[in-house]
């Protein structure tokens, strides 16, 4: 499967048959180009503008941004219940974690979370290959937070989202202070990744930022 990153939590996830979900698109505002894309499915973690812009993506997809589990287009989505802050969602409102089942490989977007999980929540999103999550403070988990969310989860692949770019004027931090508290990471030269099972085997602890193009 390939992951790509459109900037903020906006990727798309494309299986080796062509099925597209866009996750989180964003409105012109964010500061990032808005990406002219097609997709069979997309999922909302919550209705806040830089995540809900689900008229950009052309094509006729379904669109998810509920709790619960679905099958469609032959991928396995399951929603969990989360908060977009560390007060039950008084501050910011809910947020939902989508797991993806594509090729086989387990993705977790864990939309703008806001605090840690819970035991019940760590057991209901199951194992995770690759974890989007995001890392810029203020409105969602900070890198201390961030760092700690990875240790519940023990993903294969990390990928940052939701940081400081030059594109973006939000009062957020850049990837850097995260990358200090995990012990770095590596920089790929470009907005896409391709996973496979085989790239899962072993020891494997990979923490990549994705290139925004």
């Amino acid at each position: 499967m390939k992951i790509r990153w459109f900037g903020h939590a906006c990727f798309m996830l494309e299986s080796v048959v062509g099925t597209k979900i866009v996750t989180d698109p964003f409105d012109g505002s964010v500061g990032y180009k808005i990406p002219k894309v097609e997709a069979d499915v997309v999922t909302v973690s919550h209705d806040h503008y830089d995540h809900n812009y689900v008229e950009a993506v052309h094509g006729d997809p379904t669109i998810i941004k509920a709790p619960g589990e679905y099958i469609t287009c032959g991928v396995s989505i399951k929603g969990i219940s989360a908060f977009h802050d560390e007060v039950k969602g008084a501050k910011r409102g809910q947020n939902i974690i989508f797991v993806y089942e594509i090729d086989g490989v387990r993705v977790c977007h864990v939309g703008d979370l806001g605090h840690l999980l819970s035991k019940a929540q760590v057991e209901e999103i199951g194992r995770v290959d690759v974890l989007l999550i995001p890392v810029g403070g203020t409105f969602t988990l900070d890198a201390e937070g961030a760092a700690a969310v990875r240790e519940q989860l023990s993903p294969k692949i990390t990928i940052p989202m939701h940081f400081k770019t030059p594109a973006v004027s939000m009062p957020i931090d850049p990837v850097d202070k995260f990358l200090d508290k995990v012990g770095g990471g590596e920089f790929l030269d470009s907005n896409t990744l391709e996973v496979t099972q085989d790239d899962l085997k072993g020891d494997v602890n990979r923490i990549v930022v994705l290139k925004y193009e």
